[in-house]
């Protein structure tokens, strides 16, 4: 039995949520992406609320709610948070992975303080909080009063999309499938968002029916990992190559807040993606008072930040995590903000978000009538190009990934002016970040090393892994020469990646002579 199922487990952990936000007279959004384990969770803390005096909880119907939907009706309802059940990209199933997150009336993730209070609560809990009821019925639209809790079932679907027509034009885009010449293919992944993709781009936009694939939420996904990238939405990334190939392809995962972007025989990198939008922001209605400010997480392509500079205007570099941004993003500081693990999103809520990212893309295509390839193409020819990837090294103990990283911190004093396999070392450093907003730090973040002629070498070693630990490692070379920009990224980045491993000494200390994952 996995943890998340032991006896008084789930129910420890949200008495001391409850204890730290004082919930009593407090009202929540609640809701998941429907993996194994969300219906009955969902029970466990209703009762809870109801014990605890909560004083209202809006509920997805079915108790499903992607990420992004959630983080919207927490700011649009003006609720004190959020509770959304999700293991974001890892696999469900009763052997699998389950997750719960609470996010602040912000509608972003909750900030170290309250993070911080919330473990000291959970060290010193001694007892929890639960209404003797029965089961409450998930799966209709309506309200119920239990004791001094209000209770309301609402569509899932419904506020998210309103929001969306709000921010794009949906008009241009049902005119791009009107058109009968243009077909897009989304794989939802048996993950959340197939009911929020069926909604906006079939019956709403004028998506053929069909264009929407594996769009039934599951409890295990379908026994898939519900990570849009090459190798877990392979089917969709093998279709977008086929030689009958729609024009446009994407996926999200399992809660909805990651997003892939493919055109015919093309993929585009998650770091393209972030800069393009920023530099199409004027094309799109939401975003045509201007761009603020952007930011992305240090590991992600610089791809935007010439974007930013020819825009003029502030572009930050923060930890991985999206609370980091959040506090940009209340502050006005930024519009536009993105990750390298296929998260994007905007000033429109404070989550990242796939189907947002889908249609701001479509909405671009619509309006320049070109395809994904041109479009790309003809970003690099007037901004260069930044060949990037990430290298994952999964599987390994935490050990050997604390061994790795420690051996090349103290490694990183030394390389300044050394010489590797015939590329200079310029410096290396381990990130630290002061927050603009409130001044907090956030140290230890990522080794970097810079080498001549922009390229750049990260090393972290990951939190999200299901077993054991991994080490991510990120390349990036920038090419200002269009005749060298067309050629292929691994081809590209391949000193690189033998210049990473050399340093780190990865095979040595791990016993991985390849990455696992290259994405």
């Amino acid at each position: 039995m996995k943890h998340f199922q032991q006896k008084d487990y789930l129910e420890n952990f949200i008495q001391a949520l409850f204890d730290t936000i004082a919930v009593e007279g407090k009202t929540l959004v609640l809701g998941g992406d429907g993996r194994f384990y969300n219906r009955e969770a969902i029970q466990i803390i209703l009762r809870m609320a109801v014990a605890n005096k909560a004083a209202k909880l809006w509920l997805g119907r079915n108790g499903i709610l992607s990420t992004p939907a959630a983080s919207h009706l927490i700011r649009k309802l003006s609720t004190d948070g959020g509770i959304i059940l999700s293991a974001s990209h890892n696999p469900g199933g009763a052997e699998a992975d389950f997750g719960i997150k609470y996010n602040s009336s912000n509608g972003g993730p909750a900030n170290t303080e309250l993070s911080d209070k919330f473990y000291v609560a959970a060290c010193r809990i001694t007892h929890y909080s639960i209404a003797d009821i029965p089961d409450i019925e998930l799966d209709s639209l309506r309200e119920e009063r239990i004791g001094d809790t209000m209770i309301e079932i609402i569509d899932p679907v419904a506020e998210y999309s309103t929001l969306m027509e709000h921010l794009f034009d949906f008009d241009r885009i049902h005119q791009l499938f009107n058109s009968g010449v243009f077909h897009m293919r989304f794989d939802a992944m048996n993950a959340v968002t197939g009911p929020y993709a069926k909604a906006i781009f079939e019956r709403t936009l004028g998506a053929s029916h069909g264009s929407v694939v594996r769009a039934q939420p599951l409890e295990d996904f379908g026994g898939t990992h519900p990570d849009p990238n090459p190798m877990y939405a392979s089917e969709l990334y093998e279709h977008m190559f086929a030689p009958s190939a729609p024009d446009f392809g994407a996926a999200s995962d399992g809660d909805g807040d990651r997003n892939m972007i493919m055109g015919r025989q093309f993929m585009v990198s998650p770091g393209d993606s972030l800069a393009i939008i920023a530099a199409n922001a004027n094309r799109i209605p939401g975003y045509r008072d201007g761009v603020a400010g952007i930011a992305r997480s240090m590991p992600t392509s610089r791809a935007v930040d010439r974007v930013a500079a020819y825009m003029g205007v502030d572009c930050y570099e923060t930890p991985t995590g999206w609370k980091y941004f959040a506090n940009l993003l209340d502050q006005r500081l930024i519009t536009f903000c993105g990750e390298e693990s296929f998260g994007t999103g905007s000033d429109h809520l404070r989550e990242k978000d796939g189907i947002w990212a889908v249609l701001f893309w479509l909405n671009i295509l619509a309006d320049r009538q070109q395809s994904v390839r041109d479009i790309v193409q003809q970003h690099w020819r007037a901004f260069g190009r930044h060949f990037y990837c990430r290298h994952d090294y999964e599987g390994i103990s935490l050990q050997q990934g604390e061994n790795v990283i420690a051996r090349l911190s103290e490694q990183l004093p030394k390389l300044s002016g050394q010489c590797i396999d015939g590329h200079e070392i310029i410096a290396g450093d381990n990130f630290s970040y002061i927050d603009p907003v409130d001044q907090s730090v956030s140290e230890n973040q990522g080794l970097r090393i810079i080498l001549g002629n922009e390229m750049r070498i990260i090393y972290r070693l990951s939190g999200t892994s299901t077993d054991g630990a991994t080490l991510r490692v990120y390349l990036e070379r920038f090419e200002p020469n269009p005749e060298k920009q067309l050629q292929d990224t691994q081809v590209a980045l391949a000193d690189m990646a033998k210049i990473s491993r050399i340093l780190a000494k990865i095979n040595e200390l791990t016993g991985l002579n390849e990455p696992t994952l290259v994405v």
